[in-house]
């Protein structure tokens, strides 16, 4: 009897000793994957006191990043508007993983992603400005003297740096081993619903606000004193971009038959002038480097369909590209920061760490095969970036080249004078990139202001807030999906001012959507850089309101006469020309102008005797 009872309790002991093992294996496995790798241990047993793992090795993180095994390339493919894209499903290339202004049935990924490799942005103040001042007196048709007028905005000193630009020296020396190739999409991808990105604590409002005045000051100051990585080597090449800076800063006055609104632009004879030289002589040299999905192509539709129309058009282009890297005056380093981002983040990582390092490794690879990068410390190179990660992406090396963003956020690095302000388009179809465009006449637009979309940030839940039920007014959250974003584009082409506020991020494609639809754009994003901001005098066409300064949005517009407004609204449909897509590109169009501002950067950042 005994013996059959020490039996039974030897038997109940094995099964409970089994049964607390898998209970302890399911834990494991399911914080594995609910958690960051660095939370999986250490929310089983705990840290020590400093933080550390009570293990010596390093945390599962580092380790997942420095040892994924990366491929040549997605191994599923198709043809997506001509171009070879990833199968990286429906909903993602057509940019749904963004709010795009209405609502999803599927979980909704953010608009907009935070620049910081980890972490919100520091919170802070902001500043009074006139945001109904017409333009700038010294920006008309005068010479090149008026634009350096001496500035009210004082240096900023040690603190107030942009984080960007503390990080890495661009300097630095250079690892010349060679770039990974992408790793496999079914690693990396999740479905129709495209890759994860990191969740998001809500931000702050920034520490330092430039008032728009206050950017006009900043690029006044960079032009009458080149970025300080500017190229000093001696060439043919660098001699005719000196040529061409004295020639834009001379030029003549433009004669009312170019086909260009004065009022539209800083000085419409510099402007003018330089386009004429870009045309006549601009040569862009494209490295070959670097395999797809992540180079040479990128997507045609969405929220960052800026990148790959540029990209696409560039790579097709006969009148300035060069076969020889001697003849160029700018070396184009073709990769897609939203392909990069759907080829390398590892899902709920929280991390970009392994996008960063990537670029690094690429840019590492050109320096040690060619002699360009070097020679001018990349200051000559440009990348065109529309993902909000792209500020993180492009740090390193590449934050001494000319970066052209949707991201051109002060705060985390944009540089006015070196950067440029890339325009992100919401494009709906890449086969006809100019589908719905236009809108109602002024006599047709009964609504005041009006703004549609998901409630990121901290700006539009106070927007909404203040706004969402005031009859003249339509502020809203998501609008119900309707095929073709019907819905949304009625009231854009309804309205007389659309609002464009920023979400997690400073930028939004409702800037250049506002323009698309013919509707005075109003921009609530401190420390937002508008696009072709070098060359186009916004405050004729478009409203700026400091973030602060929401509670007063209807008192400032109805503040705007209708003589006013009817005159900014002939400046947008003027202006639209600017930002049009075109399947075979046309004088003035987006393409060109994004490559123009490339080009006026290089040529402003040489110094002259």
């Amino acid at each position: 009897m005994d013996g059959s009872f020490r039996q039974l309790c030897q038997a109940q002991s094995r099964r409970l000793l089994l049964l607390m093992a898998v209970t302890l294996a399911l834990v494991v496995a399911v914080q594995y994957f609910e958690l960051p790798y660095t939370k999986v241990f250490t929310s089983l047993y705990g840290t020590t006191k400093n933080g550390s793992f009570p293990t010596g090795r390093s945390s599962s993180k580092s380790w997942m990043v420095d040892n994924v095994t990366l491929s040549n390339g997605f191994h599923s493919k198709h043809t997506e508007n001509g171009a070879e894209v990833s199968n990286i499903g429906e909903q993602t290339v057509r940019g749904n993983e963004s709010d795009n202004h209405i609502s999803s049935n599927t979980s909704s990924v953010l608009e907009n992603g935070d620049n910081v490799v980890n972490g919100p942005a520091p919170d802070g103040a902001s500043e009074q400005q006139n945001v109904t001042k017409d333009h700038n007196p010294s920006y008309g048709s005068g010479s090149f003297v008026d634009h350096l007028a001496p500035s009210a905005f004082p240096p900023m000193d040690s603190q107030s740096v942009p984080r960007d630009t503390k990080l890495r020296s661009s300097n630095s020396s250079m690892n010349t081993s060679p770039a990974p190739a992408p790793a496999p999409a079914d690693v990396y991808l999740k479905g129709k619903k495209g890759s994860e990105k990191p969740k998001h604590k809500s931000k702050m409002q920034p520490k330092v606000v430039v008032s728009i005045s206050e950017m006009n000051d900043l690029l006044l100051q960079s032009l009458a004193s080149p970025h300080a990585g500017a190229s000093t080597w001696s060439s043919n090449v660098q001699q005719e971009v000196i040529s061409a800076k004295s020639q834009i800063m001379h030029a003549l006055d433009t004669k009312d038959d170019s086909g260009l609104y004065p009022s539209l632009y800083r000085n419409v004879s510099m402007f003018k002038r330089s386009y004429e030289l870009m045309e006549s002589m601009l040569k862009v040299y494209i490295y070959k480097e670097g395999e797809k999905p992540i180079f040479h192509q990128g997507i045609l539709e969405g929220i960052y369909a800026s990148e790959g129309w540029f990209i696409k058009l560039m790579e097709a282009n006969k009148r300035f590209v060069t076969e020889d890297p001697e003849k160029a005056h700018l070396f184009f380093l073709p990769f897609s920061s939203r392909l990069l981002e759907l080829t390398l983040y590892v899902p709920k990582s929280h991390s970009r760490s392994n996008l960063i390092e990537y670029m690094r490794n690429y840019v590492d690879t050109i320096a040690a095969k060619h002699p360009f990068w070097n020679r001018s410390n990349g200051s000559d190179h440009f990348v065109v970036a529309c993902h909000d990660w792209a500020p993180a992406e492009t740090r390193g090396h590449l934050l001494n080249s000319i970066r052209a963003l949707c991201n051109a956020d002060i705060e985390v690095g944009f540089t006015i004078g070196k950067d440029v302000s890339l325009p992100e388009t919401y494009v709906l179809s890449a086969k006809d990139p100019l589908k719905t465009k236009g809108g109602n006449p002024t006599s047709e637009r009964h609504i005041l202001a009006f703004f549609a979309g998901q409630i990121h940030g901290y700006v539009r839940p106070i927007l909404l807030n203040h706004w969402g039920k005031d009859p003249d007014m339509k502020i809203f959250g998501p609008m119900p999906q309707i095929k073709g974003n019907k819905n949304y584009i009625n009231h854009m082409k309804s309205s007389k001012f659309c609002i464009c506020a920023r979400g997690f991020e400073v930028n939004s494609p409702r800037v250049v959507e506002a323009i698309f639809y013919e509707c005075v754009p109003v921009i609530i994003s401190d420390n937002f850089v508008p696009p072709f901001f070098e060359i186009l005098n916004w405050e004729s066409f478009a409203v700026f309101v400091l973030e602060k300064d929401i509670p007063n949005l209807k008192s400032i517009l109805v503040s705007i006469s209708e003589e006013r407004y009817m005159e900014m609204h002939k400046r947008v449909k003027m202006v639209q020309q600017h930002f049009l897509w075109h399947s075979e590109p046309v004088k003035y169009d987006l393409f060109h102008m994004i490559l123009h501002s490339i080009w006026y950067t290089r040529v402003f950042q040489v110094r002259t005797a």
